[in-house]
């Protein structure tokens, strides 16, 4: 089958189904998490690589080769793929896959101008509750999406390209400013996806944020002989985030004073009174190294009533 398109993909699970199906074409799959950890602006560049490494190194113990293999050489990949002039984009709804899909703009932007770019957008299933993921369609519902994918101009790329400027910003109160505002935007979900990240600062409440506190919320309604079955819990009911295991295992383990233990899993007595916002947690949380996009994460207070983001300045 013939290799004149370039399908750019949000994971293995993703590339495989479709290579599977036989889509026509090479493909790429965008090997990367900038949902979390510090980015800077400019995509693929040496100072973007040595900040991501940073992160995974010292959030998920990625050794340098891992980090080189699994993602860098993907991503050389990708810079050596010039010939096919269609670029097809897949990329679900979540947050995780949106601000990849908006890095991801940002870097055809500045290295494949006037290329043919589409974008291929999971549509919600009619009797089905939650949202799927590509690997989840069927065969038919797959070529349906793929038939009705969005031609993107250049005005929705430079669109992109703004969202992703201002989430690697210092500051998320600009973003927060925007990203509601543009009713002709063909990227449905990232408004949603943006709502969802900056709710990932801290509530003014306790300390904790979103995530944060859903975790503890799920472990004070159930009851869970193992880390691993909140951790399953966790997956099941997150509907906005699309965040691996590895991930919530690592919020787990910044949360463990919170916990009495984990076989059975607990909250400890400190646990109990930060979901009652009978004590604030974020005196022990905070720290310079956390970021979310461009900001330091602890910098920042989500407001819940007025859901605005407050700016600490002292």
């Amino acid at each position: 089958m013939g290799g004149s398109t370039l399908h750019i993909t949000n994971g293995d699970s993703t590339t495989n189904y479709l290579q599977k199906l036989r889509f026509p074409g090479e493909f790429i799959t965008w090997r990367e998490m900038l949902c979390e950890g510090k980015t800077t602006t400019d995509v693929g560049s040496e100072t973007f690589w040595k900040n991501r490494f940073e992160f995974f190194k010292t959030s998920y113990k990625v050794s340098k080769q891992k980090f080189i293999n699994y993602t860098v050489k993907e991503y050389r990949n990708l810079c050596n793929k010039k010939e096919q002039k269609e670029i097809v984009l897949w990329f679900d709804h979540d947050l995780f896959c949106q601000i990849n899909m908006i890095a991801v703009l940002s870097w055809l932007k500045r290295y494949r101008k006037g290329y043919h770019i589409s974008l291929v957008s999971s549509e919600k299933i009619k009797g089905v509750k939650k949202m799927l993921s590509f690997p989840e369609l069927s065969e038919e519902q797959i070529n349906s999406s793929y038939k009705t994918r969005i031609e993107l101009t250049q005005d929705d790329i430079e669109y992109a390209d703004y969202i992703w400027q201002l989430y690697c910003s210092d500051s998320p109160l600009r973003l927060e400013t925007v990203y509601k505002f543009n009713p002709m935007s063909p990227f449905k979900y990232l408004a949603a996806a943006l709502e969802a990240h900056l709710q990932r600062f801290p509530s003014i409440k306790n300390g904790l944020n979103v995530v944060e506190n859903n975790i503890i919320k799920t472990v004070n309604t159930h009851q869970f002989n193992s880390k691993e079955q909140l951790v399953h819990q966790l997956l099941k009911d997150q509907k906005i985030y699309g965040f691996s295991d590895l991930q919530y295992e690592h919020k787990i383990e910044e949360l463990q004073k919170l916990f009495a233990s984990f076989n059975p899993v607990k909250l400890s007595k400190k646990g109990k009174q930060v979901l009652e916002n009978q004590i604030n947690f974020y005196g022990q949380l905070r720290n310079d190294i956390s970021y979310l996009g461009g900001s330091k994460k602890y910098s920042f207070l989500f407001h819940n009533e007025s859901k605005k983001l407050l700016q600490i300045t002292s």
